[in-house]
């Protein structure tokens, strides 16, 4: 009878221990399965326990009561999940995942963003976005508020010039609207040397206005930059002197989508009444009409000092153009070019 008691005793000191144990080995020797390439999981601010559970579990990573319950015995709490980006992988231990949620072990803390070849704010936010917290809407909400405009000396017209395309490291990812635009201030300030400024001046135009003549050459010639130079002496040679630069991607730009995709520029779209048509009004339009590249500015700080007035597409399928200093070389360049073109039925 001893013997029976005594086996029925050890018999429940087994199943006891293996009630307590499971949860304790789950917890420090248990791992993560799940199939396939590792995983990010973004953290949100102000992200509760909860809230981190309920993105695990969408992820098939870990159930979210699981995660709740483990999280507890490491004295994980609400007050200390940290926003960021973290890396999990397939096997790593269940406390290792804790603790690096815990500890805000985030997988890049050196972030980059990169944004390049954008045509207005609204496609520049969406191609940071993807690399920081805040999402597109907010980058361009916060971009376009009259106070953020103000705060940094930009009008809507304006505000492009302040975002100069490039590669740039951020810091953590939890990278709000707000330090993100202060953080691309800083590097207009940088690029604005006092020679650039010097420049700048001499030309006889703004910080703003460099970027708005910037846009036109960039959109004028979008194949070969070996070019820059010399259109952007051609235009300050006509903006010096009075004469309409009659840009042809200007013109473009008062009709929006409606010629998106529109290679070739006809007479009748050259006369829509519109501020940035440098057909109908002189002088710079009222700002940028892309976001012009550092690379483009700079060819315009350092414009090639001629006489042309003119340019015209060579007849070689080059991309490349003739320029001229008066309008006769200009209707014979121009007479090379329709001739060229009607005969391949452009």
């Amino acid at each position: 009878m001893k013997k029976l008691i005594g086996l029925g005793l050890l018999a429940g000191i087994v199943v006891v221990g293996f009630v307590v144990g499971k949860p304790y080995y789950d917890l420090h020797f248990g791992t993560i399965q799940f199939s396939g390439e590792d995983k990010f999981i973004y953290v949100p601010s102000g992200s509760s326990l909860n809230d981190l559970g309920t993105i695990l579990e969408a992820e098939g990573i870990i159930a979210q009561a699981d995660f709740i319950a483990y999280a507890g015995k490491l004295d994980f709490t609400d007050n200390k999940v940290e926003p960021g980006k973290y890396k999990v992988a397939g096997g790593m231990k269940v406390k290792n995942l804790i603790y690096g949620f815990k500890n805000g072990n985030q997988e890049i803390k050196d972030v980059r963003i990169t944004f390049n070849n954008c045509k207005d704010i609204y496609e520049m936010a969406g191609k940071v976005a993807p690399d920081i917290e805040a999402d597109s809407t907010e980058i361009v909400s916060y971009i376009m508020h009259p106070e953020t405009m103000e705060k940094y000396g930009f009008e809507e017209q304006t505000i492009m010039a302040l975002f100069l395309p490039d590669t740039y490291e951020v810091g953590e990812w939890d990278l709000t609207a707000e330090e993100f635009v202060s953080r691309m201030a800083d590097e207009y300030k940088k690029f604005w040397t006092a020679e650039r400024k010097e420049k700048a001046a001499e030309i006889g135009t703004s910080q703003s206005g460099i970027a708005t003549l910037a846009s036109v050459i960039e959109a004028e010639q979008s194949i070969n930059a070996v070019e820059w130079k010399t259109i952007a002496g051609l235009y300050i040679n006509r903006f010096k002197r009075g004469i309409k630069l009659e840009s042809d991607p200007t013109a473009k730009y008062c009709w929006g989508d409606e010629l998106e995709g529109v290679t070739r520029i006809l007479y009748v779209h050259l006369e829509k009444d519109c501020p940035y048509n440098t057909y109908i009004y002189p002088g710079l339009p009222p700002g940028p009409i892309r976001i012009p590249s550092k690379k483009a500015m700079d060819a315009v700080l350092n414009y090639e000092h001629h006489n042309y007035l003119f340019m015209c597409a060579r007849p070689d399928n080059s991309g490349l153009h003739n320029f001229a200093a008066t309008n006769a070389q200009h209707e014979a360049n121009a007479r090379k070019w329709r001739s060229y073109a009607a005969a391949r039925g452009y």
